[in-house]
């Protein structure tokens, strides 16, 4: 659709299960956020895997979505957009966004086999870290605050403070 003109590059749209989707607008806590969080899992683990920031991913015929972050297999094929099998870790970063995110990209991530979704919830400042998808969503769910730290649960050695990727609250 960017190609016929339809869209722009800068429209912040996804395709959501056959959907057309507005975004909303990132804010500049969610920016820092993502700035943050890019800069921590590149010096964490960055060898290991690659951080897709903000890049479309596929998730089916009906669906390209375009999360915050995606920690990406590198051993994945070169030729094409990313897809759910490439994907390690996704990661959503909400405020506006936040029941949207939790409601309906969590459950589709869920559905698809990403192993293991990370939601940066930015109105509690807190990290929401999901594993064990299955249809009807993650299974598996930890919630930690902003004094503590967000462990993967399919990453081994991933772990970092969550303060560390914060911005000071409004």
């Amino acid at each position: 659709m960017g190609e016929a003109g339809i869209f722009s590059e800068d429209d912040r749209v996804e395709l959501v299960e056959g959907e057309i989707v507005e975004m909303t607008p990132i804010g500049w806590r969610h920016a820092e956020t993502v700035t943050g969080l890019t800069r921590t899992l590149l010096e964490i683990g960055g060898s290991h895997y690659d951080v897709s920031v903000q890049n479309p991913l596929v998730l089916h015929e009906r669906g390209e979505h375009l999360p915050d972050l995606a920690l990406l297999r590198r051993d994945r094929p070169r030729d094409r957009l990313p897809a759910a099998e490439d994907v390690l870790v996704v990661v959503e970063v909400a405020d506006s966004s936040l029941r949207y995110d939790r409601e309906v990209k969590l459950p589709l991530y869920a559905r698809a086999g990403i192993p293991e979704a990370w939601l940066i919830d930015l109105t509690a400042d807190r990290a929401e870290v999901y594993s064990e998808p299955g249809e009807r969503g993650y299974g598996k769910v930890y919630r930690t605050g902003r004094g503590g730290k967000v462990v993967s649960a399919t990453v081994e050695g991933l772990s970092f403070g969550l303060a560390g990727i914060l911005p000071e609250p409004e």
